[in-house]
């Protein structure tokens, strides 16, 4: 007797199974070329922005500037961002603009053709704010972006997400070293390549992100807020946001200012000093990267706590220690203390799953309008009393991080 097909099991629905597990595989691999992409082209945004930091010295000599002046150059950079992030993060949780990405592009790539010219320390001021609206536009949809790609891994897709700006930074002092430094700053119009080439990718996502968005294009249920829920997270949000201060504040003065620190401490050349500055970004490259992951394995909460009272030891002997052991320190305090943003930022999000852009956009102002204010203030510092004593007196801020302590163990409303 011929045996009959079996319709259970084994038969229509295992191939039901296998090509719903075939269908998620697929999902998972566009998710992940997605936030890759979305990574590389951080990564070419940062890029651009990390240059300008870079050519300080250059441009210290070229147009004769104070450190009061280079802060300003920082300010103008980091304030258009800061202020105008929240804003953009609040439009774009109203009405989702997947096309803000290469509008962000186009605008970073604008200044940096004018950073490549500028004639007057106006132009160059003019130019980082270019810059700076660029970062204000680009970085909220992207956070967006990365977390509707992140298959719920959000720790993980944020961190990949971040990781490419860090290494794009990380690189930026190394080109200018090598590139800018001997070919003069009309080198800095080579580099339009990076961002005409992240233009092209970020369309390709931003059509993505569109069809995202019309597939779930459903008729949303308006719920009134939990306005219990809401006062409930606003103390954890207050603590996250002065965690990103001391974070950030401690940052500007080691990133703004480390080349001048070596110099002024060491007398290592210009050139030196900026290979050593990409040894300390590259590693906090890396800690941008552990930090998302591991906190999806062990809590964010814990990750935030040590990653920022985890420098602290390392920030406070940097000021005392010699050449070798000051790269060794940095490298430290690039990998502790850059694991904590991802983590920052996911854990507010979860606060508030239904403001991504919002929160987005104010921890990323936030971050970019504390290191404008601290790179301007430490300046005017500097002039008036010496760079080490500006690193002696900064050493202490990651300290700030034991207010983590009190952040509820789960992150939620």
């Amino acid at each position: 007797m011929k045996a009959e097909p079996e319709f259970g099991g084994d038969g229509i629905g295992h191939r039901a199974v296998s090509f719903s597990s075939r269908s998620g595989v697929a999902q998972d691999s566009t998710r992940i070329v997605i936030l890759v992409w979305l990574s590389i082209s951080h990564g070419l945004h940062d890029l651009i922005a990390s240059l300008v930091t870079a050519v300080y010295p250059l441009l210290k000599t070229s147009f004769a500037l104070d450190f009061g002046q280079i802060g300003l150059i920082t300010l103008a950079a980091q304030l258009t961002a800061s202020l105008l992030q929240p804003l953009v993060g609040l439009y774009t949780d109203r009405k989702p603009s997947p096309y803000f990405l290469p509008v962000g592009m186009g605008f970073t790539l604008c200044g940096l053709l004018l950073l490549s010219a500028a004639p007057s320390f106006m132009a160059l001021v003019a130019a980082a704010s270019l810059i700076g609206m660029g970062s204000s536009v680009f970085h909220p949809e992207a956070s967006r972006v990365a977390r509707v790609a992140s298959g719920g891994r959000h720790g993980f897709a944020q961190s990949l997400f971040q990781v490419g700006g860090a290494g794009g930074a990380a690189i930026g002092p190394l080109t200018a070293a090598l590139i800018v430094a001997p070919f003069g700053r009309g080198s800095l119009a080579w580099f339009a390549i990076a961002p005409l080439c992240s233009l092209v990718i970020l369309t390709l996502i931003g059509q993505w992100h569109k069809g995202r968005i019309a597939a779930q294009a459903i008729p949303n249920q308006k719920t009134k807020p939990n306005q219990t829920a809401r006062r409930s997270v606003a103390g954890p949000m207050l603590i996250l946001l002065a965690l990103i201060f001391s974070k950030y504040f401690y940052l500007a003065v080691l990133s703004n200012y480390y080349t001048f620190y070596l110099i002024d401490k060491f007398q290592i050349p210009v050139q030196t000093a900026q290979i050593l500055l990409f040894v300390f970004l590259g590693a906090s490259a890396c800690g941008t990267f552990l930090g998302g992951p591991i906190g999806d394995r062990f809590g964010r909460r814990a990750v935030i706590l040590f990653s920022i009272v985890g420098a602290l030891p390392f920030t406070l002997a940097m000021p005392y220690a010699n050449l070798f052991f000051t790269v060794v320190l940095s490298i430290a305090i690039g990998l502790i203390l850059s694991s904590a943003f991802a983590a920052i930022l996911v854990y507010a999000t979860e606060l508030t799953p239904d403001r991504v852009g919002t929160v987005a956009g104010l921890f990323f102002g936030l971050a970019f309008g504390t290191s404008a204010l601290g790179a301007a203030a430490l300046g005017h510092l500097v002039d008036v009393t010496s760079i080490g004593f500006v690193y002696r007196l900064c050493s202490m801020l990651p300290a700030l991080g034991l207010l983590a302590y009190f952040l509820p163990r789960r992150a939620g409303p």
